[in-house]
């Protein structure tokens, strides 16, 4: 092992110390109790709230994915994501955010399948068995996706059995998962938002460098065909612009729909301390999500300068996922301290998969210890129980997540993509009408989220795949599909009891 080696490894090692007392420090002082452990007793700031919130959202995608897919093929894929992305954010702390954090303090619910079953009057919980078995089947997989980033990280830089560095990636977000619950998690992510935006600072601003300059960046970028467009595409086969259409500009937008669905995001918005809170929340969201997504884009188009430059080699396919740690390698070449630089921006790709892996496995847990155990099966447990049970829960679904992400070739970003669609095409519709219209009933709701969860997997596997205008991101027909569910069974059935009626008034005033 190099020199160099031996500083980024030593540097990502402290980290993951830091990250482990930190986490256990703060579970110390959190309240002992099942809201305090999966809402933070609703006393979180509004900095934590939206830094939260974006970091348990991003994930590796923003330091991998993002300037993977401008160095490939432009910026028109990345940037269309990226500006869905924004605009999701930016809505959904804008609509969701008041309504939800206080309906759900009116209705005392801390978990979201527990908000939409009080939401509607449920005698017997049944959406709440719905809602808590979808987070549990679309979100094992994705902490599962989390993981495997881990261990092809490390087995990238340093050799390492990528089980074994799997492993210890979960053993790290177990530890201070489990301990502290919401109050570690929200402070972690950050914590590791501020790493993730070092990260890209510092790499951007070497990768210019490495380049020849911002000139040299920028002319490289107009020397590639449809490189530098948002209606074209640079194609490497070809070395030749191809059209970017609207269907794939609206399939890449789509992804914006998610954010109205995401329970690891909309728990966030309950657990502030002051729904007033939520305007400042949001400016700062917003500001950060478009500037570290726009920074993300220019990474890319850097990191193909600098391999046009021969200072990193060119990459391919999913390769190109790897650029920001091409030129992590290239930046511990020039010394100690430089290592240690690029020691802490490889952190921040381990901070961005961890900041949202943990909150996914709070979700993951609250669905199956607090909906399921307690509300489903209507087992009475003490605080006492119901903290044992919470905590063994995250155990047990790590557990099955490193099962899932045994295999090193999974792809990730295809796991990602599926989950996230999952989510926003059935909670997404069913919030949005529980927070916005008062005519809308159980029986619609129950509808929408079982359309939406079918149709995810027929568009997916059945229509997706005839290609054309057919070739859309899954998200977006089966959100439609969830809607329009929601809505005719909806009108086709009883209206809701007068009692849910003049609940939903109370709550609107």
């Amino acid at each position: 092992m190099t020199t160099a080696q031996m500083c980024i490894m030593g540097t990502i090692i402290l980290y993951l110390c830091f990250v482990i007392f930190t986490g256990v420090m703060i579970g110390r002082r959190s309240k002992k109790s099942a809201e305090g452990f999966y809402l933070g007793g609703r006393g979180i700031g509004p900095l934590v709230t939206a830094m939260s919130a974006e970091a348990s959202d991003m994930s590796s995608y923003l330091l991998m994915g993002i300037p993977g897919l401008a160095y490939l093929s432009g910026v028109a894929d990345a940037s269309w994501t990226a500006i869905g992305l924004a605009a999701g954010t930016y809505l959904n702390f804008l609509l969701v955010a008041k309504r939800l954090r206080r309906y759900s303090v009116r209705l005392d619910a801390i978990t979201i399948p527990s908000f939409i079953s009080k939401r509607y009057g449920e005698k017997k919980p049944v959406i709440m068995c719905i809602s808590a078995l979808i987070i549990l089947i679309f979100f094992v997989p994705y902490v599962a996706s989390g993981l495997a980033a881990i261990g092809k990280l490390f087995h990238s830089l340093f050799g390492w059995n990528y089980m074994t560095a799997v492993v210890i990636g979960a053993a790290v977000i177990i530890s201070y998962t489990s301990v502290g619950g919401f109050s570690a998690v929200a402070t972690m992510d950050l914590i590791q938002s501020i790493i993730m935006t070092a990260a890209l600072a510092v790499i951007v601003v070497f990768g210019i460098v490495q380049a020849g300059g911002m000139d040299a960046v920028l002319t490289h970028a107009r020397s590639l065909p449809g490189f530098f467009s948002f209606t074209q595409t640079y194609d490497v086969a070809s070395g030749s612009a191809q059209p970017y259409g609207f269907i794939r500009i609206i399939s890449m937008m789509a992804w914006g729909l998610g954010y109205f669905g995401m329970p690891h995001i909309l728990v966030r918005f309950m657990a502030i301390r002051d729904e007033n809170e939520l305007k400042l929340s949001r400016r700062i969201a917003a500001v950060w999500v478009v500037v570290s997504m726009g920074v993300a884009v220019f990474i890319g188009i850097v990191g193909h300068a600098v391999s046009a430059a021969g200072r990193v080699p060119y990459l391919e396919g999913s390769a190109t996922e790897t650029i920001i740690v091409q030129l992590s390698n290239l930046l511990s070449g020039y010394g100690i301290l430089p290592a240690i630089v690029a020691g802490c921006i490889l952190a921040g790709i381990l901070a961005a998969t961890m900041s949202t892996a943990d909150s996914q496995l709070l979700a993951a847990s609250s669905a199956f210890s607090e909906n399921l155990v307690q509300n489903v099966f209507g087992i009475k447990l003490t605080q006492k129980q119901t903290m044992l049970i919470a905590r063994l829960t995250v155990i047990v679904i790590a557990v099955i997540a490193l099962f899932l992400a045994r295999d090193p070739d999974s792809n990730v970003f295809q796991i990602v993509s599926f989950a996230w669609a999952g989510f926003g095409a059935t909670f997404g519709p069913a919030m949005l009408c529980a927070l916005f219209w008062k005519r809308s009933n159980r029986q619609g709701i129950m509808a929408g989220l079982v359309a939406g969860s079918v149709m995810i997997f027929v568009w997916k596997f059945q229509i997706k795949p005839l290609g054309g205008i057919w070739n859309i991101y899954e998200l977006l027909p089966a959100f439609l599909v969830a809607l329009a569910a929601i809505v005719v069974v909806s009108l086709l059935t009883p209206a809701p009891e007068d009692r849910i009626v003049r609940e939903f008034d109370a709550y609107n005033k």
